[in-house]
């Protein structure tokens, strides 16, 4: 059986402990897009562990697998790989033979890039961290793979084709001078290297193959997205996006595994309570602002909206998992999550960090857009109409503090009467129903209401 997750918003929804909450059943956990980009906490035994690219599985001894739609930095997965062991963890993880690698030149080429399109205000966010120029390459068939990486002779057979390119590009193009991130031997030398470790310690596979074989033998398969379905780049607010899919579609074409396998098994979109998100962009809920984030935003005329942003943000925490960067922050998006819902088929939800509404006098939600007129339901197609819509509101009553720690542990009845009928609002708008609620970071502090297995 298989169970794939879905970030159903802007990424950050709590995914990693969601696949960490039901993991337990769990054989194979299976990162199907992305690389170092996507930041996951998961909380076990008091522990918090900070994850990039390992799959969250890890923490409870699953089987990680890096699917061929990820981008592999090599450099990140064994200093994961090396600080779980050091923290008494032994990962299993494989990489797809096919999955691409991230060079030092990406990283490189990503920085100048972003800082480029920031001069013509077209800058989109990114980490920095390679990802994108690694899918261009993979597009444009100038990538390296990581079956690549464990035949001397093609690794330097690619490196000389493709690296001269990239040196041009940055000195001749952008007027950068250029290190051993751009020089083939020393990138051939630490490469293959990195070939032979994988080699050692058996850790590639021919993804498709391995998963099938796991399924065939009745073991469970979950597929982890990383970001979300409003930065997909098909589905999402382009070019406010990322360069792969987080959709459940994804699941398919990023672990080479038919539509069929995941869409015969549960899809559970991940939802936060209220909405945030990293960087620039339309978001017609948001509370607010981040400085140079937030379209016209000005922190000198602050005002109510600015302090209620700020409370929501330190009590959840909301600051990026990989750049720290503050995340900006705006009521629930119910046109952005029927979107989400229709493209991805979500069997399931699972709702976080509720705790951190409680206490407010009222909870509101963005139930429509009106746009030029007319009332929308779900997302514009463009980016631009996105920005001009606005937001019809309807507000809920807001729901006292308790011990949610008992919360918890007594169950879904046990909320307080207010936070049951907003969940019930989302479950009925979206058609799915609530199979978790989050209500503290760690795992016992999960209302579990289904079990997708």
């Amino acid at each position: 059986m298989t169970v794939t997750i879905v970030g159903s918003q802007l990424g950050d929804e709590g995914k990693g402990g969601i696949v960490d909450l039901y993991g337990e059943e769990a054989d194979v956990v299976v990162r199907y897009q992305g690389g170092d980009n996507a930041g996951h906490t998961v909380v076990h035994e008091g522990e918090e562990y900070k994850l990039s690219l390992v799959p969250s599985g890890a923490i409870r001894d699953k089987v990680g697998v890096l699917g061929n739609g990820c981008v592999v930095n090599p450099r990140t997965l064994f200093d994961e790989i090396d600080t779980l062991r050091d923290r008494g963890l032994e990962p299993d993880v494989r990489v797809a033979r096919r999955a691409h690698v991230i060079l030092p030149y990406h990283r490189i080429l990503d920085g100048i890039e972003e800082e480029a399109k920031s001069e013509s205000d077209q800058k989109v966010g990114t980490t920095g961290r390679g990802i994108g120029p690694t899918y261009e390459d993979k597009a444009g068939r100038r990538g390296i793979r990581v079956g690549d990486l464990l035949d001397p002779d093609v690794l330097r057979e690619r490196l000389e084709y493709v690296v001269p390119q990239k040196r041009a590009l940055a000195e001749d193009v952008y007027g950068v001078e250029t290190g051993e991130e751009f020089d083939v031997d020393a990138l051939y030398e630490e490469f293959q290297e990195i070939g032979e470790r994988l080699a050692e310690n058996d850790m590639t596979v021919n993804a498709g193959e391995f998963l099938d074989d796991r399924l065939a033998a009745g073991e469970n398969v979950m597929f982890e997205g990383a970001q979300g379905t409003i930065i997909d780049i098909d589905h999402g607010n382009y070019p406010y996006v990322t360069s792969s899919n987080p959709t459940a579609g994804g699941a398919a074409t990023g672990t080479g595994l038919s539509p069929a396998v995941a869409g015969q098994g549960e899809i559970i979109g991940i939802v936060k309570a209220y909405l945030t998100r990293v960087g620039k962009g339309p978001l017609p809920t948001e509370l607010g602002g981040v400085e140079g984030d937030t379209p016209g935003y000005d922190a000198e005329a602050g005002n109510d909206t600015d302090e209620l942003a700020k409370y929501i943000r330190e009590e959840g925490g909301e600051y990026g998992t990989v750049t720290g960067r503050p995340r900006r922050v705006g009521w629930l998006d119910m046109p952005m999550l029927r979107h989400a819902a229709r493209v991805n088929g979500f069997t399931g939800l699972a709702v976080n960090h509720l705790d951190v509404l409680a206490g407010l006098d009222e909870v509101k939600v963005g139930h429509a857009y009106t746009v030029d007129g007319e009332t929308k339901l779900t997302m514009p197609a463009t980016t631009e109409q996105w920005g001009d819509c606005d937001c019809e509101f309807r507000v809920f009553e807001g729901w006292p503090e308790v011990d949610w720690a008992d919360v918890a542990a007594d169950g879904y009845d046990a909320l307080p009467e207010n936070a049951r009928a907003y969940l019930e609002y989302i479950s009925d708008e979206l058609g799915a129903p609530v199979y978790a609620i989050g209500v503290g970071p760690g795992r016992s502090e999960t209302i579990v209401c289904e079990q997708p297995w």
